[in-house]
C-alpha cells in the first residue's frame, strides 16, 4: 500500500495496523498523520512497547501511558485504584487517538490490559473505550518477552482478543524509502519470503573483511559478549577511573527485581573517553532511553558529588545527575528504590536494544543467533549492506517464526484488499467527521496558524513546554511537590525547576508551595551574605550562586530541596 493511502484510512478514523518491512515509512507515516492532529488540536497520545521505541517518536512506553506497568491482570481494585490517580484518570479519559509503536515487543496479555483499562476508564463497551487506535510494526521483529515455556502463538499480540475486537484495518508499506543501495534491501526481503539464494548468503559473507570506518555499532545476540567488548574498551583506555554506585533501598526480594530490570548497572565505571549509553527517559534534561554519547570528563556537583560529562550525538554536553528507578504499593509509597547514574557503556550493544534504531555502520555477529527473527532485526538496522561487517552467522540467524510468516501473507492480502477498495476512494466527509467527533479543529485559518507555529518547532512538540504543562496542570489541581514529582517519574527538584521556569515564564502564583516564612526568611538572610561576599567558590560558572555554601549555614540543617524551593520566594 502506499503511503498516502494509509494516510487517508488514518484520517477516517479507522483503527490501523501499519506494517511493512524496514525503510517503507511506517514512522514518517505516524509523523505525518500526528502533525495532521497537532495542527487540528486533536489530543493523540504517542506511545510504544519498550523504551527506546518510545524514543524515536518522543513518547513513552504504553505500560506507562495506561498504568498497567508490569502487570499480567488487573482487578476491580487495581482499576478503581488507578482511577484515582488524578493524572491518569485525566489523560486516559481525554485520550482520542492512541498510537502504539513496536508493537511486535507488546505482548499479547498486556494489549488486552490496554484494552480493559481504555473501556474502565472511558465507560464503554466498544474497542479500546471507543478511540482510534493506531499500532505499528513489523512481526518479523523480535517477539515479546514472556515466560520460558510459553509459545509465540500466545505472545504475538495479533493473537490477542483486544486485536479481534479492534477491527485493525491492515496498510502493509510496500515502497521503500530508506536510501542505500538496493542489495541489502533483496536480502532482507528474500528473508522475509524465506527464499534465500546461495548469492545473498555470498553477499553476506563477503563482508567479514569489509573496512566500515571507525566509527561504528557492535551487535550481539548475548549480553555477555556485550560486557567483554565494553570492558576490554574500557580498560584500554588510559585515564583514571570513576566508579558509581548504586543505591538501593527498601524491601530485599524487590530491589533484586530492580537489579534484574534497571539497565543500569549496579556498579558503572566510567573513564574519559568512554562510549556511553543513556538508559531512561528524562525530557527535561534532552536525553531519551537509548541516546549515545562520550564522557569528556567528570565535574564535581553540589548535590551528588562527582558527575559524568557526557557529549551525545547532537552535540549538547550536560553533567549527568543520578536517577531513581522505584517500586510503589497500592496506596503509591516506594517500597523499593535504585539510584544511579542513567548510563551504561555502549561500544557494544544487544541486538533487542537495537531494535528500531537505523545504523550508519556496524559490526553483527550472529554466530550464536538463539532466537528467530535476530539475524533480521540486526541486518535491517543497516541502511546498506556497504556498512556491514558480519563475523558469522549460524543456520537460525535467517529463519523467522512459522506463525508471523502465515500473519504476514494474511497481512499483505488484507492490505491489498483495503488499498483496492480506498485507494480512489473520496474519503474527504469521514476526515472532517471524525476531526469532529475528537472536538478539533475545521478553522482553516487556525490550521495554518498551528501548522506555522509547528513548522517553527521544526516538526515538534517543544517537550520541554510539554513536560511543564504537565507539571502546571498537577500543580493546579492541588498535588503536592512530592506527589507531582512521583506522578510524572521525575525528582521532585526538577519539580522545583518547573515551578521556577512556570512562575517566571507564565506568571504562575506558586505561593502554595511557600516551605514557610522561617524558612525563606533564613535561606533569604544567608544567600544575601554570600552575594556580598561574592566568594568566586561558591558560584558555578554561569553566575549562578551553589545550594551547598547555602544548605551549610542552615541551622537546623535544611535539605537541598527545601533550600532550593526557598529560593524562589526571595526577591
Amino acid at each position: 500500500m502506499k503511503q498516502e493511502t494509509a494516510l487517508k484510512l488514518l484520517k477516517a478514523g479507522e483503527n490501523v495496523f501499519l506494517t511493512g518491512s524496514a525503510g517503507a515509512g511506517k514512522t514518517y507515516t505516524l509523523n505525518q498523520y500526528i502533525n495532521y492532529l497537532k495542527v487540528r488540536k486533536v489530543p493523540v497520545a504517542i506511545t510504544a512497547s519498550t523504551g527506546i521505541a518510545a524514543t524515536h517518536m518522543n513518547g513513552m512506553t504504553i505500560h506507562t501511558w495506561a498504568g498497567i506497568g508490569i502487570k499480567d491482570f488487573l482487578s476491580d481494585a487495581d482499576l478503581k485504584n488507578m482511577k484515582e490517580r488524578k493524572y491518569l484518570k485525566e489523560h486516559l479519559e481525554n485520550a482520542q487517538v492512541l498510537i502504539i509503536d513496536e508493537i511486535s515487543m507488546l505482548h499479547a496479555k498486556q494489549l488486552n490490559l490496554v484494552n480493559q483499562v481504555l473501556k474502565y476508564f472511558k465507560e464503554s463497551d466498544e474497542a479500546f473505550g471507543g478511540i482510534q487506535v493506531i499500532v505499528a510494526g513489523d512481526f518479523f521483529q523480535l517477539p515479546p518477552v514472556g515466560k520460558n515455556d510459553e509459545r509465540n502463538r500466545d505472545k504475538f499480540c495479533f493473537m490477542s482478543d483486544a486485536w479481534v475486537e479492534a477491527k485493525f484495518r491492515v496498510c502493509y508499506l510496500t515502497e521503500q524509502h530508506r536510501q542505500g543501495d538496493d542489495y541489502l534491501n533483496d536480502i532482507l526481503n528474500a528473508i522475509r519470503a524465506q527464499n534465500i539464494q546461495q548469492a545473498h548468503i555470498q553477499a553476506l559473507e563477503a563482508t567479514r573483511q569489509q573496512d566500515i570506518g571507525d566509527t561504528f555499532t557492535r551487535l550481539y545476540t548475548h549480553n555477555m559478549d556485550v560486557d567483554t567488548i565494553n570492558y576490554k574498551h574500557l580498560n584500554a583506555i588510559e585515564t583514571d577511573p570513576h566508579q558509581f554506585n548504586a543505591v538501593l533501598d527498601g524491601n530485599e526480594k524487590l530491589m533484586e527485581t530492580l537489579k534484574s530490570s534497571v539497565r543500569a548497572p549496579e556498579e558503572l565505571v566510567l573513564k574519559k573517553n568512554a562510549k556511553v549509553m543513556f538508559v531512561k527517559n528524562n525530557f527535561d534534561m534532552g536525553y531519551i532511553n537509548g541516546s549515545m554519547g562520550e564522557v569528556i570528563g567528570f565535574e564535581e556537583d553540589d548535590d551528588h558529588g562527582m558527575l559524568p560529562k557526557v557529549k551525545m550525538t547532537d552535540g549538547t554536553v550536560m553533567a549527568v545527575e543520578p536517577e531513581t528507578w522505584s517500586i510503589d504499593n497500592e496506596s503509591g509509597k516506594t517500597i523499593a528504590s535504585f539510584q544511579q547514574i542513567p548510563l551504561r557503556l555502549a561500544w557494544a550493544i544487544t541486538i533487542h536494544k537495537s531494535q528500531g534504531m537505523t545504523l550508519e555502520a556496524a559490526e553483527i555477529n550472529l554466530t550464536h543467533t538463539f532466537e528467530k527473527g535476530q539475524g533480521y532485526v540486526a541486518l535491517s538496522r543497516l541502511k546498506s549492506i556497504s556498512g556491514l561487517r558480519l563475523l558469522g552467522f549460524n543456520a537460525q540467524a535467517l529463519e523467522l517464526d512459522s506463525l508471523a510468516i502465515k500473519a504476514d501473507k494474511r497481512f499483505q492480502e488484507l492490505s491489498g484488499e483495503a488499498e483496492q477498495h480506498y485507494e480512489l476512494t473520496d474519503l474527504s466527509a469521514q476526515h472532517k467527521a471524525f476531526i469532529r467527533h475528537c472536538g478539533g479543529t475545521l478553522n482553516e485559518v487556525e490550521i495554518e496558524r498551528n501548522e506555522k507555529k509547528l513548522a517553527k518547532n521544526g516538526g515538534k512538540q517543544s517537550v520541554s513546554a510539554a513536560t511543564l504543562d504537565e507539571t502546571r496542570a498537577l500543580f493546579e489541581e492541588g498535588y503536592e511537590i512530592q506527589d507531582i514529582a512521583h506522578e510524572r517519574g521525575l525528582t521532585p527538584a526538577t519539580i522545583i525547576n518547573h515551578l521556577g521556569r512556570l512562575q517566571k515564564e507564565q506568571g504562575l502564583d506558586i505561593s502554595v508551595a511557600n516551605p514557610g516564612e522561617e524558612v525563606v526568611e533564613q535561606v533569604r538572610k544567608i544567600y544575601k551574605k554570600l552575594m556580598k561576599r561574592q566568594n568566586a567558590e561558591n558560584f558555578s560558572e554561569d553566575g549562578n550562586i551553589k545550594l551547598r555554601p547555602i544548605v551549610e549555614a542552615t541551622s537546623p540543617r535544611m535539605g537541598y530541596d527545601q533550600v532550593r524551593l526557598a529560593l524562589l520566594f526571595i526577591e
